[in-house]
């Protein structure tokens, strides 16, 4: 069985340790772990899954794969899927929300001290993410930003390691700020014709929303610089 995964995925992949013993959260269809091993980039993978059709959608692709011997499915809440005798050293959780990827990082946070490293896609709220990171001492060591069927998503990759982060690295991510790519550009220019057209809906009288919205755009761009002119003017 080859599996054709999305490009958000393989992205996700790359950032996968050779030999790692993965932990897929909310694996879906199991479409990552069966790829990674499927390319001799990891052995074992268990993938967790919360929800019974998924669940059951999972367990059918890794037969089909015949990596029974490979890839355990376990139905499980978040990091409920491993035990500490799995000796699971990376944990992936895609396609969620920041903050919701957070909850679960913390319901099961007791269980983190052996996992090496974290890869989080997260499909928004990443200042959250990041914020969590943070303060429970995981240093970010690298990000991407994609997009994909017009959805732009970012990667954050983390390890155990003590830093801070401003406020605007937090909402911007350090490494993306630091790249500013064409798609980071993008989505903070879509992000900015979004907040254009909010303070376009505020009555004249709510000077208090209408500040804060102000402060976002400004601070937008002020982060793009000729890019937000750019865009501006065709927007």
């Amino acid at each position: 069985m080859e599996i054709n995964i999305s490009n958000r995925l393989r992205n996700v992949a790359d950032f996968v340790p050779q030999n790692s013993k993965l932990l897929d959260v909310g694996s879906d269809h199991a479409y990552l772990p069966i790829f990674l091993v499927e390319n001799k980039k990891i052995q074992r993978a268990i993938a967790g899954e919360v929800v019974r059709g998924p669940y059951e959608s999972a367990q059918k692709n890794v037969k089909e794969a015949s990596l029974e011997g490979n890839i355990e499915v376990r139905l499980a809440n978040g990091l409920a899927a491993f035990d500490l005798e799995d000796k699971i050293d990376v944990i992936t959780i895609c396609g969620m929300g920041g903050r919701l990827i957070a909850e679960i990082l913390e319901a099961g946070k007791d269980k983190l001290s052996g996992v090496k490293r974290l890869i989080l896609q997260a499909n928004n709220r990443e200042d959250d993410l990041r914020n969590w990171l943070v303060k429970n001492q995981f240093c970010l060591v690298a990000e991407k930003i994609i997009t994909e069927n017009n959805k732009y998503y970012e990667i954050i990759v983390a390890e155990h390691g003590q830093a801070s982060l401003s406020k605007e690295a937090l909402r911007f991510g350090p490494f993306l700020l630091r790249e500013k790519s064409p798609d980071f550009v993008g989505k903070w220019q879509r992000e900015l014709a979004k907040l254009d057209y909010a303070l376009s809906c505020i009555p004249a009288t709510n000077t208090s929303d209408s500040a804060t919205i102000k402060q976002k755009i400004e601070k937008i761009k002020e982060i793009l610089g000729n890019e937000s002119k750019s865009s501006h003017s065709s927007i």
